[in-house]
C-alpha cells in the first residue's frame, strides 16, 4: 500500500513541481478491463507440463501511466507506471490483503547533445530490433510496441538528412547485482550491443542490424528467455553451458517497398547464433524469412497476405539446435490468435513459437461498412520444419513436454495449425472502445512419440476457442 501512495503522490504532484520548476508535463497512458473464455490453450485441459487444470473464464485489468517531463525540445524524462493484465479477485484486485503489483515500466533520459542532433535515451526504455510493421514487432528482440522496457543507453545520430541514420545501443537484460553470491567471480549478466541503420529513399525503406550478446553461464534467465537461446542438447549431462560466457550474433534487414502505392511490399531476412565456441551441444543456430504484400488502395479494407520460414532441428541432439536463437520475439499478422502480436488485451493469445515453423496468413484489417465500427479477420496455417526424431530427443532431455519444447507451440515436420481470427472495435467516444476478440485454433498430426512424456498428451488435443470483450481508454 505504501508503494501505492508513493505513486500516486508522484502524479498528483507533478504539476504543482512543474510550475515552480518551468516544467513542460505532460501525461497518457491508458485502461484495459476485459473479461476472457480461453478454453485448451494448450490444446488440452491442462497447463503445458500437464500438471495443473485451466480455469476457462477470467477478467483481467491493467493500466499505465506515463509522464513525460519536458524542459526543452532537447531535454525530457519519462516516467512510467503500471499495474500490468492482473485477474479480478488476485494480487491487486484482492478485496481483502491486496497484493501490491505496481511498478515502473519506463524511466529513461532523452537529450540531444548540445549544439548536435546526436540523440542519447538513457535507462529503462523500450527497444525492439527492426522487423517489417506487417509482422508487429522483432522476432528475435521485442518490446510488444513499447509495453515492455528493458535497462539500456541508445545514442541516434542522422548521418544523412531524412536519409540515412545511425542507431547504437546497450542493454543488459540481467545481472545478479554489485556482488556475487560467493568470493569466485560469476559471470551472471546477459548484456546485448546493437547497431541499425535506416535507410529512406523514394518509395524504399531498408533497415540492416547487427547484434551481439554475451551469456554469461549464471545468468538468471526466465524460462522463455532460457528456451529461446539454449539447444536441446544443453539438457544433456553435464548440463547448460561449458564457458563462463558465451557470444551470440543475429544479423538482419528489414525492407518495405511503397513505389507502387497502393501495393506495398514489406520483408525481413534474419541469421543467428549463440555458444558456437561451447560444447557442440550447447550450440545454437538458424535462420528466419518473411514477406507480405498489402493493398492499401480500399477505403474500407486492407487486404494483405504474409508468409514466413524458419529453419528447423536436424535430427541429431549432440551437434546442437538449428533454430534461431531469440530472446523476447513477438511475431504476428493482423491479431493472429496463433502469436502474440497488435491485440488490444493481453492472454489472449496461444503463444506459437515461430522458430523451426513455416506458414501463411491471409488477412482483410481495417475492414469498416459502418461509422465507429472496424473488424480485423484472419487465417493461418503453419507447419514444423523440424525433424521429429530431433524433437524427440530434445523433449526427452529436457525431461518431458512443457520444460523445453511443448506440444502445438513448437512443431515438428507433419504437424500443423490452423487459426481463424475474427475481432470487432466499436469506437463509443474518440478515446474509448469496445473491442469483441474471438479465435479458434486446430492442431492436427501431433505425435505421439513426441510429446506422450510424462502423459498422453496427444489423446486430449481438442480445439482451442477464445472470446474476449472489454474496454481500452486511452488518454
Amino acid at each position: 500500500m505504501r508503494r501505492i501512495v508513493i505513486c500516486l503522490l508522484v502524479v498528483l504532484l507533478c504539476p504543482a513541481a512543474s510550475a515552480l520548476a518551468g516544467l513542460d508535463v505532460k501525461m497518457a497512458g491508458d485502461l484495459r478491463v476485459y473479461g476472457i473464455f480461453f478454453q485448451n490453450r494448450n490444446f488440452t485441459g491442462w497447463n503445458a507440463t500437464g500438471t495443473a487444470t485451466e480455469d476457462t473464464l477470467q477478467i483481467y485489468q491493467r493500466f499505465r501511466i506515463r509522464t513525460d517531463f519536458i524542459t526543452s525540445d532537447d531535454l525530457k524524462f519519462r516516467l512510467g507506471f503500471m499495474v500490468t493484465d492482473t485477474a479480478w479477485g488476485t494480487g491487486t484486485y484482492t478485496a481483502d490483503a491486496a497484493q501490491v503489483s505496481i511498478q515502473v515500466y519506463q524511466a529513461y533520459l532523452q537529450f540531444k547533445w548540445p549544439d548536435t542532433k546526436i540523440q542519447f535515451t538513457v535507462g529503462l526504455q523500450p527497444l525492439s530490433l527492426p522487423q517489417s510493421p506487417v509482422f508487429y514487432d522483432s522476432v528475435v528482440l521485442a518490446s510488444k510496441k513499447e509495453t515492455k522496457s528493458t535497462a539500456g543507453i541508445v545514442i541516434t545520430a542522422p548521418l544523412i538528412e531524412d536519409t540515412l541514420a545511425l542507431n547504437l545501443g546497450f542493454i543488459r537484460r540481467t545481472d545478479a547485482g554489485a556482488f556475487d553470491a560467493t568470493t569466485t567471480q560469476a559471470a551472471d549478466e546477459l548484456d546485448l550491443y546493437f547497431l541499425t541503420l535506416p535507410i529512406t529513399l523514394d518509395g524504399f525503406d531498408i533497415t540492416p542490424w547487427a547484434m551481439a550478446g554475451v551469456i554469461g553461464q549464471g545468468a538468471s534467465l526466465s524460462s522463455s528467455v532460457r528456451a529461446g537461446l539454449r539447444s536441446g542438447g544443453s539438457y544433456l549431462t553435464p548440463t547448460g553451458y561449458q564457458d563462463s560466457q558465451n557470444l551470440g550474433l543475429w544479423a538482419g534487414a528489414s525492407v518495405v517497398i511503397d513505389a507502387l502505392d497502393p501495393i506495398v511490399f514489406q520483408a525481413d531476412a534474419i541469421y543467428g547464433q549463440t555458444a558456437m565456441g561451447d560444447a557442440a551441444r550447447n550450440r545454437r543456430h538458424g535462420s528466419f524469412f518473411d514477406a507480405a504484400v498489402q493493398y492499401t488502395g480500399l477505403s474500407f479494407v486492407t487486404p494483405e497476405i504474409g508468409v514466413w520460414w524458419s529453419s528447423g532441428e536436424d535430427s541429431d541432439l549432440t551437434n546442437g539446435s538449428e533454430r534461431i536463437p531469440v530472446i523476447s520475439p513477438n511475431f504476428g499478422m493482423a491479431n493472429s490468435f496463433l502469436f502474440p502480436c497488435n491485440q488490444d488485451f493481453s492472454n489472449d493469445n496461444m503463444g506459437i513459437d515461430v522458430t523451426g515453423s513455416m506458414g501463411a496468413t491471409l488477412a482483410f484489417e481495417n475492414l469498416s461498412f459502418f461509422e465507429k465500427l472496424s473488424h480485423i479477420i484472419s487465417l493461418t496455417a503453419m507447419t514444423g520444419t523440424s525433424s521429429p526424431r530431433g524433437m524427440r530427443l530434445a523433449v526427452a532431455a529436457s525431461g518431458g513436454n512443457g520444460n523445453y519444447l511443448t506440444m502445438g507451440k513448437t512443431l515438428a515436420e507433419g504437424e500443423w495449425l490452423l487459426g481463424l481470427t475474427f475481432d470487432s472495435k466499436y469506437m463509443i467516444y474518440e478515446n474509448l472502445a469496445l473491442t469483441l476478440e474471438t479465435g479458434w485454433a486446430n492442431l492436427s498430426g501431433a505425435k505421439a512419440s513426441i510429446w506422450n512424456t510424462p502423459r498422453n498428451y496427444t489423446r486430449m488435443i481438442n480445439d482451442a476457442w477464445k472470446v474476449a470483450l472489454g474496454f481500452k481508454y486511452t488518454f
